[in-house]
């Protein structure tokens, strides 16, 4: 691992953010968030479009900076962490979102790639494997046995564009998984997704919550918070609005209010599904 500097944040901290802005076209994206996740503590980031989850990712990735304020602080610690070779970040926290795949398909410069290639390529956080990486025989046995491990060892010798929505998206999770990363971070994961299809992947979601791997949940969408996530992060024009609690966090009230809009909602079996309320506008 490349680092240069870590501090004295508990071993137990995940992720901690602390007072970062980060502006945008002039806009603060991110409004001094202070947000911290703790390992094994499974969590959702619910906010509406232009709440600021996509700048978060991609600051809890390195791929967005906070801005300097001048004190010399750090903003950003991942593992206690504060610097960090990005892509070995990125193997340490696995990424899993609904465009994610078609990196594989549109414009991949390696050409077609069958779906155990693409889980191997996460060994080199590339998206598809080139002929100058070194390709072991160790390396192609972890990845049919991670794809194994998700019931998804027939997507092996298929080619990623000839898949399906589903299909692609149990590839993805694989070449997230086969670093072994101490946690997922899920951008929209089921976005694209029919009925069953989203059914089966978040089935799949709980298993890897079972064992142990610390779930980041960025979404928009209620039904999306599996039974596992135990807190809930309600974010609103780039600040935490509140936090807590599951089932303190979704309730009809405080959605309405992180929505703008009436919301009703049900829960059945663990799941939590949000519906426009009278008064609302299309």
């Amino acid at each position: 691992m490349t680092l240069e500097r870590r501090n004295s944040i508990s071993d137990d901290v995940l992720l901690r953010v602390e007072d970062a802005t980060v502006i945008k076209g002039g806009v603060a994206a991110l409004d001094g968030l202070t947000l911290t996740i703790r390992r094994g503590e499974h969590t959702a980031i619910l906010g509406p479009n232009g709440s600021g989850k996509t700048t978060l990712i991609n600051l809890i990735t390195h791929e967005d900076h906070a801005f300097a304020a001048g004190d010399g602080r750090r903003r950003v610690h991942v593992f206690g962490v504060d610097r960090w070779n990005v892509l070995e970040l990125r193997a340490r926290l696995g990424m899993v979102s609904a465009s994610l795949h078609q990196r594989f398909v549109v414009g991949n410069s390696a050409g077609r790639i069958r779906g155990e290639d693409a889980v191997v390529s996460g060994l080199f956080a590339t998206h598809g494997v080139v002929a100058r990486l070194s390709i072991t025989r160790e390396m192609r046995r972890q990845a049919i046995e991670v794809l194994d491990g998700l019931d998804a060892g027939h997507l092996a010798a298929k080619w990623m564009d000839e898949m399906s929505e589903g299909e692609a998206r149990r590839v993805v999770i694989a070449r997230a998984l086969i670093n072994q990363p101490s946690a997922l971070v899920l951008d929209e994961p089921t976005a694209g997704l029919d009925l069953m299809a989203r059914h089966r992947f978040l089935e799949l979601l709980r298993r890897i919550a079972a064992r142990g791997t610390t779930l980041i949940l960025v979404t928009h969408h209620v039904e999306e918070i599996v039974p596992e996530i135990g807190r809930v992060v309600l974010l609103r024009r780039g600040r935490v609005a509140a936090e807590g609690s599951k089932a303190a966090m979704l309730q009809a009230e405080r959605l309405s209010e992180l929505f703008a809009a009436p919301i009703v909602l049900d829960e059945v079996g663990g799941y939590y599904y949000a519906r426009p309320g009278s008064g609302a506008h299309s």
